[in-house]
């Protein structure tokens, strides 16, 4: 394969955070990561579009209540029960919340039109995996349960997520093929985590390669996980689950500049041999985290735009 190059808007996202001087992850502690991930969004994302209504809920969780956000996209109506999607933001189980991710939230709800549900899962370390497990299977059932309250037709869920989201996001998946429920018609996994045993190519190859680097990884690794027994569980490793047969459809996005990239593509390829519709798309000059910087990155828009149109196709809306 020809050796590719970094996309343009990939390198100034890269010379902007080596211009702000901004420490790597893996030397700060997890709320001083927490306040410079937030603090990059009005640089990386663009302005937040105005939906058609949001909402602040609680699901029921194992450890208590888990926050909820939910948007209904312009054009969603609110006269009958519309399909939802539920999203799972990224940032390694240890930064990142409904904040991080409210701009890709309202994109999405108003680009399908659907309601959009956002999680705020527990995080790490103050809670350690299977915490966020947990909390995104309870968090998804409680919406299926209470879809008729929420204006969501339950007929109709799909669920999302970006890195550690996408992670989640798949666990989720694979969990309501193996309680029965709920009936899940989609799932978007845009630049999953699928192994933590870091041992792709990739890991090696982009190790140094901001945003996200081995070295990176590796620090939300090992805040999230109890101890190395936890890589060969298949809620913290899905592509290391004993069957991937049964899953709902699938978009993976991926990136070619991401040290995460092999195994998001291993586990398009795993769910593809087992059966499962899969649509893989490789932005091969892009950088971990690039769904999310829209401001800079045009990636990111047509990201968004594929991703709604495979929702709106498992919607039956076309």
């Amino acid at each position: 394969m020809a050796q590719q190059k970094l996309h343009p808007d990939a390198q100034k996202v890269c010379d902007l955070i080596v211009a702000s001087g901004r420490p790597p992850f893996e030397t700060l502690s997890p709320p001083e990561a927490r306040q410079a991930y937030l603090a990059s969004r009005p640089i990386l994302q663009p302005d937040p579009a105005p939906v058609a209504e949001v909402r602040a809920l609680e699901a029921t969780g194992p450890a208590g209540p888990i926050p909820l956000r939910l948007y209904r996209g312009q054009g969603a109506d609110k006269g009958r029960p519309q399909p939802a999607l539920v999203y799972f933001h990224g940032g390694g189980w240890v930064i990142g919340d409904l904040e991080s991710h409210d701009q890709i939230c309202r994109a999405l709800a108003n680009a399908v039109p659907c309601i959009v549900v956002a999680v705020d899962y527990r995080l790490a370390p103050e809670h350690k995996f299977p915490a966020a497990v947990d909390d995104a299977i309870a968090a998804t059932r409680w919406i299926a349960d209470n879809a008729a309250s929420l204006g969501i037709d339950a007929a109709r869920l799909a669920v999302a997520g970006d890195s550690a989201g996408g992670n989640l996001a798949t666990v989720v998946a694979l969990d309501a093929r193996d309680r029965g429920g709920p009936r899940l018609v989609f799932q978007v996994l845009i630049y999953p985590g699928a192994d933590m045993r870091m041992e792709f190519p990739s890991h090696a190859r982009h190790a140094q390669q901001l945003p996200l680097t081995r070295a990176g990884m590796q620090w939300f690794i090992d805040h999230y996980l109890r101890g190395p027994a936890d890589k060969a569980d298949w809620r913290a490793s899905p592509l290391v689950a004993a069957s991937l047969k049964g899953l709902p459809p699938a978009l993976v996005i991926t990136a070619g500049f991401d040290p995460l990239g092999d195994e998001g593509n291993a586990y398009a390829e795993a769910m593809r041999k087992a059966g499962v519709s899969v649509a893989h798309e490789r932005f091969e000059g892009q950088i971990h985290g690039f769904v999310s910087m829209g401001r800079i990155v045009a990636d990111a828009g047509k990201s968004i735009a594929m991703a709604a149109a495979a929702l709106r196709q498992s919607f039956h809306m076309a």
